[in-house]
């Protein structure tokens, strides 16, 4: 029996959206290939400005500074180093807080970076500039209404402890940013879930030994630190809660919007936008897992709203991944239902299930997989037409499907889906045919794929026919 449909049990206000985000300056690398291209200037304030509206028309109610110089400039009016921007013009960081002021958004300033992007702060010069650059902004940008806080780039690995040293360099700097800006926020974003050792005593003590007001963890999920990252994430989240609740520091997540044109975590690979029911399904596992809010790296230049003058991100596929965003926040059906899967709430209205091939009445069992092909509760169907016929033990006049997108592991979608919906002499009618598209950056990751089929009058039985070619595997139907 299906799992029963219910919409009230839980309202878009449990699964937290995407309220803050980083926002980078510089172009450093491949990875750079879309957000701040190379043949761009990236110093244009009024582009900066444009973004920061981009941002609160997407929600973002948090920026976060990447970082405020690179390769020994500044991107700020610095008097310790050279500037990075034409000093005729408002720099970036200035456009940025100004317009962030006026939209009534809340600024993380960041103190990176003294040398480059691999700042080590176990070198005392490099911390020391930190220290300089960390006054600087303040003297600057420190009264300013949007001047919320600072972000710390100490983003050492989490796993299978926190170190020492890292404790004892984010430590340092809290200490000083408390003194220059009294009542500001500090926030670091520590990576290395995929290999915390959270039954490790020492680990949790490493957590409060930490002074700093906020830790937003990155949930790696764009950077496959593992084949199949969700299952472990889901998991991760519950524990690192229960060491919260003993520390005083804010919980949030960093849930990770991006995936790879080429090879993953590499400089020589672009950061390209992931499929939103990837997405979906990493909110719902922080929010389950007691985040108190989600915030990214990053929105701009990998979702794109304002793509005619200042075109940042994946030609066409950074404004549909911002559209498709947007679409579930504004309640979307079919985004919605699978948020609702996702929660374990989505019940139907109960079914029969026949096809001419594969084990289909697994697939109104109850019983949802995850983003994993080895999960025993995603039934294979291979390549070619697979029909199936649904008997509904009610009337209804819509259908729910749930399919494993996995690229890298030859497991596919339909590329059309027919529907026929029976008369009231048992006659199937072809009712609507569905085109599905793979979405263009599945190389390296997972995902739940949704399909809603829906029809004009409620039926006691529909057909349906999914034609692809690569096995398909699907876990559960559902009739509303």
């Amino acid at each position: 029996m299906l799992a029963a449909l219910s919409l009230t049990t839980a309202t878009a206000a449990d699964v937290l959206p995407v309220t803050g985000s980083w926002i980078n300056l510089f172009y450093q690398d491949e990875r750079n290939k879309y957000s701040n291209p190379m043949d761009m200037d990236n110093t244009d304030p009024e582009m900066w400005r444009a973004k920061v509206r981009e941002m609160k028309g997407l929600g973002i109610e948090y920026i976060v500074f990447m970082a405020t110089a690179n390769e020994g400039k500044a991107d700020y009016p610095s008097q310790i180093m050279p500037l990075g921007y034409d000093s005729r013009r408002e720099s970036p960081v200035s456009a940025i807080i100004n317009e962030a002021e006026l939209a009534e958004m809340k600024v993380f300033m960041s103190i990176g970076w003294a040398e480059n992007q691999d700042d080590n702060l176990r070198n005392p010069a490099i911390l020391n500039r930190q220290l300089a650059i960390m006054e600087e902004l303040a003297s600057l940008y420190g009264s300013s209404k949007a001047f919320y806080g600072w972000y710390l780039p100490v983003e050492d690995c989490l796993g299978p402890v926190l170190t020492d040293a890292a404790v004892v360099a984010v430590n340092k700097l809290v200490e000083r940013a408390h003194k220059l800006t009294p009542g500001k926020k500090t926030l670091i974003s520590p990576y290395g879930f995929f290999c915390c050792r959270f039954d490790d005593p020492k680990f949790a003590r490493q957590i409060k030994r930490l002074k700093v007001d906020i830790i937003a963890y990155q949930d790696e999920v764009g950077c496959v630190r593992e084949e199949f990252p969700m299952p472990r994430l889901k998991n991760a989240w519950h524990e690192m809660k229960k060491i919260h609740d003993a520390t005083g520091i804010e919980f949030w997540g960093n849930c990770e919007l991006f995936s790879w044109e080429k090879g993953t975590n590499s400089r020589e690979s672009a950061l390209v936008p992931a499929a939103m029911p990837r997405i979906l399904s990493q909110l719902v596992a922080a929010s389950q897992g007691g985040v108190s809010r989600i915030i990214s790296f990053m929105t701009p230049g990998i979702w794109s709203l304002n793509s005619d003058r200042y075109p940042l991100g994946q030609p066409e596929v950074s404004h549909r991944a911002a559209s498709e965003y947007l679409s579930w926040l504004n309640g979307d059906r079919t985004l919605k239902l699978l948020e609702q899967s996702l929660l374990g709430t989505l019940k139907g209205n109960g079914a029969s299930v026949t096809a001419g091939t594969g084990d289909a009445k697994a697939l109104v069992d109850g019983i949802t997989g995850d983003e994993n092909p080895e999960n025993a509760a995603w039934k294979r169907f291979e390549a070619g037409y697979n029909e199936f016929t649904v008997n509904l033990s009610a009337t209804g006049n819509s259908l729910f499907l749930r399919f494993l997108n996995c690229h890298k592991r030859g497991i596919g979608i339909p590329y059309k889906v027919y529907l026929y919906v029976a008369d009231s002499k048992g006659n199937y009618n072809l009712h609507a045919i569905k085109d599905m598209s793979q979405h263009p950056n599945s190389l390296h990751d997972t995902w739940i794929e949704p399909l809603l089929l829906e029809w004009d009058s409620p039926a006691k039985s529909v057909k349906i026919g999914l034609q692809s070619t690569a096995p398909l595997l699907l876990d559960e139907l559902y009739v509303m």
